[in-house]
């Protein structure tokens, strides 16, 4: 799942100013993602903000679903 959000993010946050590096991962084990980004001062943190693919909600297929327990 990472290799397809890799296509829509990376070019980007290559042309981003101040940011000389970008990482970003995924822990299997708890089904989650996380990033991490090195900048030169809070405006080019900020960009982040602002990147389309970055504030578009992700949607993966769901590996499971929690649901009420049925009194039954």
């Amino acid at each position: 799942m990472m290799i397809e959000d890799d296509k829509g993010i990376r070019p980007g946050i290559e042309t981003m100013r101040g940011l000389p590096a970008f990482y970003d991962g995924a822990v299997v084990t708890t089904s989650s993602l996380t990033n991490v980004s090195l900048c030169v001062d809070l405006d080019a943190a900020k960009q982040l903000d602002r990147l389309q693919p970055m504030i578009e909600p992700i949607n993966y297929t769901t590996l499971w679903q929690l649901q009420p327990v049925s009194n039954s």
